[in-house]
């Protein structure tokens, strides 16, 4: 089994190299040195020559305020880059498995969305992110199409690195409480993904740590594990006047994946303390 990894050098990526290595697996891992997922041509030369079996697309276009002007970008990453992949991959016979965002969503349910809603954007970051889904949906032959939230792991700045250089700086921090969603550790996601593909029961899902909680009250869990003495202040996220809308209220429900895996994620609190002890803080 040859395994292609794009976007090898992000948080995801590194976890998958990591994992599937250490299991001794045949591994292509290219980041964006390597591959420009936003070509063609690159990307049919890497197919032609690896051959792969399992096509693992960790690229993305993250920036989700500078995709509000860099539309162009945004759209060649996380949509058109796709319905390339969702070609080659049926074209070679391979499996993809590509990740989209809960920013699908507007955040308006008042409950955990299922893979059944009807997804619609706020902002520009989240309508190429469906754009991407709308193509591998209609294109793609065998593909795991896997939304996820809030992803943390080591290798690329986070929310929990963020939070945890904030507190290093200010005595005082202030943290949006209207922004509520699932974090979701890299390793976990990594166990689950591999999972799922060992079924062959291709589609739609959502993966993602279970349980949810505000970015404040992820904040405070990361500062009172680390010993911060600082002060934490409830804020809105209209108050920092960002670019782009962020959905409310955007979980995950992970269904029907715990019945179809016999498996269930840990949850976000266990996946934030295993990372914090990987990043040498102690309980």
């Amino acid at each position: 089994m040859r395994y292609l990894i794009l976007g090898a050098g992000g948080q995801l990526g590194r976890a998958f190299r990591q994992f599937l290595e250490q299991q001794g697996y045949e591994v292509v891992a290219c980041g964006r040195a390597e591959v420009d997922v936003s070509s063609p041509g690159a990307l049919r030369r890497v197919f032609s020559a690896t051959r792969p079996d399992v096509v693992i697309n960790c690229a993305a276009y993250n920036h989700v305020d500078l995709a509000e002007r860099e539309w162009e970008q945004a759209l060649s990453v996380n949509g058109t880059a796709v319905k390339n992949l969702a070609l080659l991959t049926r074209e070679h016979g391979a499996v993809l498995v590509h990740y989209s965002t809960d920013y699908v969503f507007d955040g308006e349910k008042g409950a955990p969305y299922m893979i059944s809603d009807l997804p619609r954007p706020l902002s520009r970051y989240g309508k190429s992110k469906l754009i991407g889904e709308e193509f591998l949906r209609a294109l793609g032959d065998r593909y795991y199409l896997i939304r996820t939230s809030w992803v943390f792991g080591p290798g690329k700045e986070n929310f929990i690195t963020k939070v945890l250089a904030w507190a290093g700086q200010r005595e005082e921090l202030r943290i949006v409480t209207d922004q509520v969603s699932c974090p979701t550790y890299t390793r976990d996601l990594v166990e689950g993904t591999l999972r799922l593909l060992a079924t062959g029961r291709y589609g739609v899902y959502h993966l993602t740590n279970t349980g949810y909680c505000s970015r404040y009250e992820w904040a405070r869990y990361i500062l009172e594990r680390v010993g911060w003495r600082g002060r934490l202040v409830p804020a809105r996220s209209a108050d920092f006047g960002l670019p782009a809308p962020r959905p409310h209220f955007s979980a995950l429900d992970n269904s029907p994946l715990p019945e179809l895996l016999n498996w269930e994620m840990p949850p976000w609190q266990d996946a934030t303390r295993r990372f914090l002890a990987e990043l040498g803080f102690a309980e």
